[in-house]
């Protein structure tokens, strides 16, 4: 296809970005740290912290790591939810050369085990409500340094009420211990006493292990190059510049951080897009409580909220939402699952501002397509492929479809992972010989280039926008002595998406469904667990004996 997406772009918006503006991430926070210094950078809770105190607290943990002897290159994970120290510890870990592994904070410690374990992590930082998971498992792993955080760390004198609130009065911190561990500020302090190493990084190094199931279920690392991120950044940017370019009435942009920092969406839109463009990011540390939420972000004149579709209909039914300002709303962005289009028209009729939906992996640091940000309409389309990016539609013997004709979503540019971790099997069955990531989606493309996902080619469930692959559920629902066979498939649920239903064939007749939930409440994390269960004599199988999930998925079985 001749890019002929290029003639629908917005007036102003090139066909291609340089990929080469900078040679690490770190250098492009650098700049906005030294661009931005006196300007805030972050807020959470209502305690702001500059672009200047994000330099300095992230220079003294970067020199606290390397005070450690960990090698360049060494993987570090984050286990938090959207605190002020979730920049601070990202900014540390690549100034000081290392490699960000970011996790789930509600996973389980199987889950958590084996990302530490697949990435080979050496140092963590987490939120201490969730040290316990930690504590299950870490003799298991090769992490040698464990770095526990406190709510209120950060927050000053307010610090300290946070931090006994949330351990006393809500007693969200389960009893813990993790030998040898130190606590964030005091690795702070020390740091602080150290010389930090600047680290000469180029675009080939190693900046993210961003974990997905890809196609098989088990979690791999793709390996995100600092060169994929800030083409990423730069593409997010530009796509944004129509809206943003003639807004002088706007001081700074104010973007909501709803979406959870561990998720490739919210990383590379909210958290490194805020940074280069010396915005202001308003962390939510718990999304699910909207009341909460729109306490925060009163008194801010919001200019962007990158949400998924969930988080937008919860928002429109809040009985509050008429106390935020969108006065200077800018751009709406929607990932991670498709926008319903009547939640996409409340939104616009509420807010005036469209929600442009978009599309991205977690192997594509992520952002893939997106529909202009001068578009008022709701299409239903993913939009067009940003600059430099280009889509190819093609069957499955690699050729490329006619325009409209479904095929899978086959896409090349800079923002492509270098493969998955360790894995060159699994990199080669997603990568085709002419470069093009194959991304198991299915979709075609019209005569204006807009792009629209039709099915999936592979069995994934989408809840709320995270991947959840039914190989996992069901390795961890078979364990159950009392199951013969189980088969995990996606169901429309009106809240989430899709919900994950399981089909069980019983070996121990008095198993009950109640019994499956609280096994997988151990197992996996929430989104994960499924929230429907039929029990069947026996599931549909293939001639070679394998469970046809889609059969049982459609109906027809």
């Amino acid at each position: 296809m001749d890019k002929i997406w290029l003639k629908s772009y917005p007036p102003g918006v090139p066909a291609e970005i340089d990929p080469t503006r900078y040679s690490s991430v770190a250098e492009l926070l650098e700049e906005a740290f030294r661009d931005h210094r006196a300007k805030p950078a972050f807020v959470c809770m209502g305690k702001e912290i500059s672009y200047g105190e994000l330099d300095a607290l992230s220079r003294k943990l970067a020199a606290w790591f390397q005070s450690k002897g960990l090698a360049r290159g060494a993987r570090i994970a984050i286990m938090m939810p959207n605190v002020l120290q979730y920049p601070v510890a990202i900014a540390a870990i690549l100034r000081a050369g290392y490699v960000v592994v970011n996790v789930n904070p509600l996973y389980t410690p199987r889950e958590l085990e084996h990302q530490l374990k697949d990435s080979g992590a050496e140092a963590i930082i987490l939120l201490e409500n969730f040290a316990v998971t930690l504590q299950a498992i870490v003799r298991n792993t090769s992490v040698k340094h464990i770095v526990v955080v406190a709510m209120g760390d950060l927050m000053g004198v307010k610090g300290t009420l946070v931090n006994f609130v949330v351990r006393r009065v809500k007693k969200m911190v389960p009893a813990w211990s993790l030998p040898g561990h130190v606590k964030f500020n005091t690795a702070i302090a020390e740091g602080g006493r150290q010389s930090f190493k600047s680290v000469q990084q180029g675009p080939e190094d190693v900046a993210f292990l961003q974990y997905t199931g890809g196609t098989t279920g088990v979690a791999k690392g793709a390996t995100l190059l600092h060169r994929n991120l800030i083409a990423n950044v730069l593409q997010s940017e530009i796509w944004l510049d129509p809206v943003r370019a003639n807004r002088t009435d706007i001081d700074q942009f104010i973007t909501v951080v709803a979406l959870p920092l561990y998720h490739v969406f919210a990383l590379t839109v909210c958290g490194l897009l805020t940074i280069r463009t010396g915005g202001l990011g308003v962390l939510i540390p718990n999304p699910r409580d909207i009341p909460g939420m729109i306490k925060a972000l009163e008194g801010y004149s919001i200019t962007t909220i990158p949400a998924v579709n969930t988080l937008y209909n919860a928002m429109l039914n809040s009985p509050d939402f008429h106390k935020l300002d969108f006065s200077k709303l800018i751009a709406a962005n929607g990932g991670g699952m498709a926008v319903q289009e009547a939640v996409a028209k409340r939104w616009f009729e509420h807010t005036h501002t469209p929600i442009i939906e978009g599309y991205g992996l977690s192997e594509t640091s992520p952002c893939v397509t997106c529909n202009p940000v001068t578009v008022t309409e709701y299409s239903g389309t993913i939009g067009l492929p940003l600059p430099s990016t280009e889509i190819s539609i093609r069957d499955d013997e690699g050729n490329e479809v006619p325009l409209g004709q479904p095929g899978e979503i086959c896409i090349r540019g800079p923002q492509v992972m270098a493969g998955y971790w360790n894995r060159p099997d699994e990199t080669a069955k997603v990568m085709t010989p002419d470069g093009f990531f194959k991304s198991g989606d299915v979709g075609l493309m019209n005569e204006n280039g807009f792009v629209k996902i039709v099915d999936r080619k592979k069995d994934m469930i989408l809840v709320s926008g995270f991947n959840v692959y039914p190989n996992e559920i069901e390795d961890v629902v078979a364990k159950m002595p009392g199951v013969f066979e189980v088969a995990a498939v996606g169901v429309p649920d009106q809240h989430s998406g899709e919900a994950v239903k399981l089909f069980i064939v019983k070996k121990d007749q008095a198993l009950t469904d109640a019994d499956i939930f609280t096994y997988c409440k151990t197992q996996l994390t929430g989104y994960k667990r499924p929230k429907i269960v039929e029990f069947r004599t026996e599931l549909p199988k293939s001639n070679v004996g394998k469970i046809l999930r889609r059969e049982l998925r459609d109906g027809r079985a």
